[in-house]
């Protein structure tokens, strides 16, 4: 689950990481209110940043600076309703534009593969990592955090070296290790800071200093260990969210979307990966993973086949179903039902063995337009055989 950046900033505040003051705002007139409190406070400037989840907003004109309260307002109704991405704004972060000396990239995500934490770092921040990484793999530092007591002292220290931050290392060093425990307290898969930067700051004595500062933050959380952090479920942005991925959790179901033609329903987390590497190995391409749960019922189908639909490239469905907890004849009235609802003419294929698989073959052959297969090879040969089929004219 990605979160907005006021809200990743939230949660690297809670760790007590140096994260500037900030507010949101829904529209220009709170934009306005907000700058003049930063303004009252001596700010020089402030930015405002459209709150999207999506890279790029500083070229697609989301982020802007304002010298005044009046500019702030005119400039936050320029980014609200603003379309980036594909995404519409529908609110602002306004803060005070900070003094930037330096600015470097620090971010830690899981490594599955190594079943480790893994901190990475740059000494050039405010770029696209991924572009720096292309361009020069040397350019990012790699260290993975000890499994049991986390990121080390030396290690950080090691990174903060890497990263140019001798003169600040004290501060380096505490921000790296904030990060691993922001982390570690929201389950979260990935917590970056870009930039992470050296800003110039007055003194209360009047005289320049230079600090490390968080100034923006991107926190993805894993959405299976949200019931652990009731909290962090309001966090979800549903204006940004798939309509199909807010239905699928809502009813439940597990639906990944992916860039096939065959829509697959299947009950089981291990039967739906094993029928869609049959599906790869006939030569077909899925286009979605989808677990409806062992104890699926007629309503429960018929959602999974709304989901599956609402992908305009699927041309076939594959229905695979092992009959255990779930009953077949059950699962055969969902499909007869979603047949029937059905806006579009998409070739279904069926295989049920089971609890009750006969009464389900009986049930889907009165309704006509399912196909029954004999065995899993069987079906997803037809299914593919289905998909490559030209639709039927209407």
């Amino acid at each position: 689950m990605k979160i907005q950046e006021a809200d990743a900033k939230s949660l690297l505040a809670a760790q007590g990481l140096p994260v500037p003051p900030w507010a949101v705002a829904r529209t220009a007139s709170d934009a306005r209110a907000s700058a003049e409190r930063f303004f009252a406070s001596g700010a020089d400037k402030v930015v405002i940043k459209a709150q999207v989840l999506v890279g790029g907003r500083g070229k697609a004109g989301g982020v802007k600076l304002a010298s005044d309260a009046a500019e702030a307002e005119q400039v936050a109704t320029a980014i609200l309703g603003m379309d980036i991405s594909g995404i519409t704004v529908r609110k602002v972060l306004v803060a005070p534009a900070a003094d930037i000396v330096r600015e470097v990239y620090l971010a830690c995500v899981l490594d599955r593969g190594a079943r480790r934490v893994l901190f990475m770092g740059a000494a050039q921040g405010g770029v696209e990592i991924e572009a720096l990484a292309a361009e020069d793999e040397e350019a990012i530092t790699y260290i993975h955090a000890h499994p049991h007591l986390g990121l080390l002292d030396y290690q950080a220290r090691l990174l903060s070296f890497e990263l140019g931050l001798e003169a600040h290392l004290k501060e380096a060093v505490a921000i790296a290790k904030g990060l691993y425990a922001t982390m570690i307290a929201n389950d979260a898969d990935l917590v970056e800071v870009n930039p992470l930067a050296i800003v110039r700051e007055r003194g209360a004595d009047g005289s320049s200093v230079e600090l490390l500062q968080c100034l923006d933050a991107k926190v993805t959380l894993d959405d299976s260990a949200l019931h652990r952090h009731p909290g962090l479920e309001e966090l979800r942005d549903l204006d940004e969210e798939d309509p199909v991925d807010i239905e699928a959790r809502q009813q439940g179901i597990s639906f990944i979307r992916l860039e096939g033609d065959i829509g697959c329903m299947v009950n089981g987390a291990g039967l739906a990966m094993a029928t869609m590497d049959l599906v790869k190995r006939a030569g077909g391409q899925p286009a979605n993973f989808l677990d409806i749960g062992g104890g699926a019922r007629a309503d429960k189908v018929a959602a999974a086949m709304r989901l599956i639909l609402a992908d305009p490239s699927v041309r076939a469905i594959l229905v695979n179903i092992f009959g255990g907890i779930a009953r077949g004849d059950e699962v055969a009235r969902g499909l007869v039902e979603a047949r029937a609802q059905q806006s579009r003419s998409v070739p279904m294929v069926v295989r049920i063995v089971g609890t009750n698989a006969e009464l389900a073959a009986e049930i889907m052959s009165a309704s006509g337009g399912i196909e029954l297969a004999t065995s899993l090879d069987d079906a997803v040969e037809r299914a593919v055989a289905a998909s490559r089929r030209e639709p039927a004219s209407t």
